[in-house]
């Protein structure tokens, strides 16, 4: 893993690099693909509907609670594009309630989604990362991680592993050359939060607290998290390892009056 000696940032700084984006097909994890691809990236998208994603892009299909799906598609990736340089962890799923609402099926499903599915999908990628010179794992977790959030209970626990988990992976890899970061994102702007609100008995309530939670006053947008992403991936930061970077709107951090 070589450092950043300061040359001028072109925005090309991923040109030859072969990043895989899980979840890549909406959302943050959409935006994040595209973003990587307009800065040279080669993107393959792995998602479990890759539909109308730009042609540029490698789709393949996976689901990441599957790992014969999840080996097969890491290893196309790396038969198509000769290596695999970034994993890009964003796949994930939601929960609502407190933590007698879902019954051992939905913990069940949710930490498969949302943390051994990369579990599954690092542990593929790994071979090829150990070679890269430029090897990088990004993590999506969230604010809830950190901050007690009513009717998260299951997410929460979940986003909080992924959390731990990157911190470990991060000790773990750090002398192999491998750098593990995680963006811990507010409440955002995203097509399942859409879902969510067209659920409730007062959308337009419902809204406003989203919005009203965060001290910014407004919900984070999947652009905003997918520039952290990129940032954390970059090898123009080649000395950021084991960092939370949050994204969400001063939510952790602020205390207003």
């Amino acid at each position: 893993m070589s450092g950043f000696d300061g040359a001028e940032f072109d925005g090309t700084e991923f040109t030859g690099a072969v990043a895989i984006v899980t979840g890549g097909a909406s959302g943050i994890g959409a935006a994040t693909a595209a973003l990587l691809a307009g800065r040279g990236a080669r993107v393959a998208v792995l998602d479990r509907d890759v539909t109308n994603l730009p042609d540029e892009m490698f789709a393949v299909v996976c689901d990441v609670t599957d790992p014969i799906q999840v080996d097969a598609a890491v290893a196309a990736v790396a038969t198509h594009f000769g290596g695999i340089d970034i994993v890009i962890n964003n796949a994930g799923i939601g929960a609502v309630g407190d933590v007698s609402a879902g019954d051992d099926d939905e913990w069940h499903r949710v930490l498969d989604v949302n943390v051994v599915g990369i579990a599954r999908v690092t542990r593929a990628a790994l071979p090829h990362l150990r070679r890269s010179r430029r090897a990088a794992v990004v993590n999506t977790s969230s604010v809830v991680a950190a901050v007690g959030v009513p009717n998260r209970a299951i997410y929460a626990a979940s986003k909080g592993a992924v959390s731990a988990l990157t911190l470990a992976m991060a000790a773990d890899h750090v002398r192999e050359g491998i750098r593990v970061n995680a963006v811990t994102p507010g409440t955002a702007d995203t097509p399942w939060v859409g879902r969510l609100l067209d659920a409730a008995d007062d959308p337009d309530a419902a809204a406003s607290a989203l919005r009203a939670r965060q001290p910014m006053g407004r919900l984070v947008s999947a652009a905003e998290v997918a520039h952290a992403i990129v940032y954390l991936a970059s090898p123009l930061s080649a000395s950021t390892t084991g960092t939370l970077l949050a994204v969400d709107g001063g939510m952790d951090g602020l205390r207003l009056p």
